[in-house]
């Protein structure tokens, strides 16, 4: 019996030891842990405004452990003279209990005078009974390497950003998700120029852009998308927009599309203002296919027309269209009298006369000279004729006024129809030019109809 309380003794003490042992270990590698991923830690005496470091606190900004001090004034002035005030407004807002945690990110000087960006955390441990705080337990991390990385990926970010806002045009990002709904996930400030718009309106409102588009456009626009989605084509397109202060432009999309793991369909491209582009296009184009004195269309222009008729004819088994060919009668006269600027008159006065008969569907050019021709659509030869009478009436009702005097122009006209079985249109041309021929022959100021 005597022996049983030593024994006891002896067990409680060694498994004390045991636990001391196991605690001094867990600090050991808890201290390792934190040196390692440059951390160290710190605990603050509030009533006493002193600090204590550890070892690897210390080493972080060079120092050895016996070169500082606990001195709350001594750590202040570590702290780098632009972030003081706003670290220790953190501190006091939360030893006041204002806020949860103290977490402050702030340079501190090191030994050698260079500075270090650090992450401090804390919290308040201990408070008075009247809830003051008494002591503050906290970490500090290195992370100037973090910091540094962080500011060269904004200075790449400022870059991208500069360089997209200086290109013309829109450089953009948008997405379709899997359920339909599309939107920009991002535009460049060129969203100003391209859709008179701000970014973030553009970001927040993906209809606001639909609504600039040209009404006749949105089929086609939306049909492009569509089909770059199915196949996974570039999405181009040429499109309309009417804008509030520049009117009615046009603008070019080109973007690449990426299909996602969830079915999102994501497009990267830009889209340019080619407004002047597409001016000097149709001027061009006005150019290639329009006589420059009439503004009729030109001879290739017209037979490009009557060939798409005769392939028209061909596919629909229409065969209703009638082609004139019209020659002024005795314009040789008519210049030689009153010389070739006002033979020059007579040719626009009479394209202008032959414009008012045409409907919306024909077409009238100038095929060389003093020669015109014409093409009725879904018109048959008694239709022709009475076309032809009435633009020779027009034309005997308004003469050409030089001054107070007026010349007389009249027109002889051959007609012919076009058929679905001709080899080429041509072929009308030349039956209508015959029918010309005896007109003119007959006396000219004639029609008359290919037999």
């Amino acid at each position: 019996m005597t022996g049983r309380p030593d024994l006891t003794a002896d067990a409680e003490l060694q498994a004390l030891r045991s636990e001391l042992g196991a605690l001094r270990e867990r600090e050991r590698r808890m201290a390792l842990a934190l040196e390692g991923s440059g951390t160290g830690v710190w605990d603050r005496d509030i009533p006493a405004n002193q600090i204590h470091y550890s070892r690897a606190w210390k080493a972080m900004l060079g120092y050895a452990d016996h070169e500082i001090s606990n001195q709350l004034s001594e750590s202040y002035k570590r702290v780098h003279p632009d972030d003081l005030a706003y670290v220790q407004a953190t501190m006091k807002a939360h030893a006041d209990g204002t806020t949860e945690v103290y977490e402050v990110e702030h340079r501190l000087r090191c030994k050698d005078g260079s500075y270090k960006w650090v992450h401090s955390r804390g919290k308040v441990m201990e408070r008075d009974a009247d809830g003051n705080a008494l002591r503050m337990v906290g970490t500090t991390t290195d992370i100037t390497a973090l910091r540094g990385l962080s500011e060269t990926l904004q200075q790449t970010v400022d870059l991208l950003t500069f360089l997209t806002d200086e290109v013309p045009g829109l450089v953009f990002c948008y997405q379709d998700d899997a359920d339909g709904r599309g939107f920009f996930t991002y535009v460049s400030a060129g969203v100003r120029d391209i859709y008179e718009v701000e970014p973030q309106q553009a970001l927040r409102d993906p209809a606001a852009i639909q609504r600039v588009i040209h009404p006749e456009d949105i089929p086609r626009y939306r049909e492009s998308r569509a089909r770059s989605a199915s196949t996974l084509a570039p999405w181009r397109l040429d499109f309309r927009v009417l804008l509030p202060r520049q009117g009615l432009g046009w603008r070019q999309l080109d973007a690449r599309p990426q299909r996602l793991e969830d079915g999102t369909m994501v497009w990267r491209g830009f889209i340019t203002d080619v407004t002047e582009r597409k001016r000097i296009e149709a001027e061009l184009q006005l150019s290639a296919t329009t006589d420059d004195l009439t503004q009729l269309p030109n001879r290739r222009y017209f037979m490009d027309q009557l060939g798409a008729e005769l392939a028209r004819m061909r596919r629909d088994g229409d065969g209703s269209a009638a082609v004139l060919m019209c020659d002024l009668d005795y314009f040789k006269t008519i210049n030689d009298q009153w010389g070739h600027a006002i033979g020059d008159l007579g040719l626009q006065h009479f394209a202008a006369m032959l414009r008012q008969q045409l409907r919306a569907t024909d077409v009238a050019g100038r095929m060389g000279g003093e020669e015109f021709a014409v093409l009725l659509r879904r018109c048959g030869a008694e239709a022709a004729m009475n076309f032809a009478r009435r633009l020779q009436r027009a034309l005997a009702a308004s003469p050409l006024l030089v001054g107070d005097q007026k010349v007389v122009l009249t027109v002889s006209v051959g007609i012919a129809n076009l058929h679905a079985s001709d080899d080429d249109a041509s072929l009308a041309l030349n039956r209508s030019d015959e029918a010309l021929y005896r007109a003119k022959k007959g006396g000219r100021n004639r029609v008359e109809c290919h037999q």
